[in-house]
């Protein structure tokens, strides 16, 4: 017995699709509690705006009374304001929807219930997204979660996850499908997340302990990090069921290419690590590197910042540093000697 073709189920999925859709769009125009629903969701919807505004400008005169509170705090408040009309959108239409389920029939909060859900996952996405602090990557996963909940709604999603299990390259015994790509991206980014949520707050106490140097703090949180997102690979990778061993040859052959495009990012990695260890350079020295004379602002994984007198602020790679030379005005003493000329009568 053949198997059915995945591309064309998808296809006849989406032509019952649109069909559907038309007949949805034919029966709005008849008068009836389809129509009602849309008058009430109307109504809903200018409600809301009018309540967004009201309850935007008091959110604002609370916060400015406030004080001492941390940037994420303001940031959190500042996204919730942006979407307080969704959220009373949301609320009232899951209440009107709650009570006409117990008062009439179901089918006459139908489209209702739909778009109380709807907005409840437009808040939902709009909320997750922003802890992806890297704007294009941002907007990858606002795109990929509303096409996720678009085809959740619509009940296609196992006709997609079979046509995408379809696309797939064979290696020996080894087996990649586009599903499993896209689900291994999908996990090992919500690994991702989470570890920078807990990196980030294990860099804050590295920091705030004074009984270690800055070079060291900025050696272990570098470690820690590393560390984490090791681990959220690897979890990731496993968590979708990818046999690492079957990758062996692939990620060799990838590992070559990598090696010789990346050899200066891995040449200032490595840079970077020798500075933190030898203690040789430390934020907060002033170093004159040829021309340029400043403060080391930070260390990071690929170079240093340096920031001069006048407040430009220089990105000098890590390799420079090791391989050039460098004078380091606070290396072991804060007291310098300086020249200065001044002419007599």
């Amino acid at each position: 017995m053949m198997k059915p073709d995945p591309f064309a189920t998808f296809l006849e999925s989406v032509q019952a699709l649109i069909a559907g859709g038309l007949r949805l769009a034919e029966s709005l125009m008849q008068p009836g509690w389809r129509q009602y629903q849309m008058f009430i969701i109307i109504g809903l919807a200018l409600a809301s705006w009018a309540l967004h505004h009201a309850s935007g400008n008091w959110l604002q005169a609370w916060v400015r009374t406030r004080e001492g509170w941390s940037k994420w705090q303001l940031r959190a408040i500042v996204q919730f304001k942006r979407r307080l009309g969704l959220i009373w959108f949301a609320s009232m239409a899951w209440m009107i929807y709650l009570v006409m389920q117990n008062i009439t029939w179901p089918s006459r909060s139908y489209l209702i219930g739909i778009f109380a859900t709807l907005v409840t996952v437009w808040v939902g996405i709009a909320f997750a997204a922003r802890l992806v602090r890297n704007r294009p990557m941002r907007r990858l996963v606002t795109w990929g979660l509303w096409i996720y909940a678009t085809l959740y709604f619509l009940n296609v999603v196992d006709d997609v996850s079979r046509f995408l299990d379809a696309v797939a390259l064979s290696i020996g015994d080894f087996r990649l499908s586009l599903l499993t790509v896209i689900t291994a991206l999908v996990v090992i980014g919500i690994f991702f997340s989470v570890a920078r949520i807990v990196s980030q707050a294990s860099a804050a106490t590295i920091r705030k302990n004074e009984d270690i140097s800055p070079s060291m703090q900025v050696l272990a949180v570098k470690g820690v990090q590393l560390t984490l997102y090791g681990v959220a690979f690897f979890m990731g990778v496993k968590a979708v069921g990818v046999d690492l061993t079957g990758l062996a040859v692939l990620s060799g052959a990838i590992g070559v290419g990598l090696g010789f495009g990346l050899q200066k990012v891995v040449s200032n990695l490595v840079s970077g690590i020798i500075i933190l260890i030898d203690k040789s350079i430390k934020p907060g020295d002033v170093i004159s590197l040829g021309d340029t004379f400043g403060w080391i602002q930070t260390l990071g994984a690929r170079y240093a910042s340096v920031v001069t007198r006048d407040g430009k602020e220089y990105l000098i790679p890590n390799e420079d540093l090791i391989t050039g030379q460098v004078v380091n005005w606070s290396h072991s003493n804060d007291f310098v000697r300086l020249d200065i000329y001044f002419g007599t009568a």
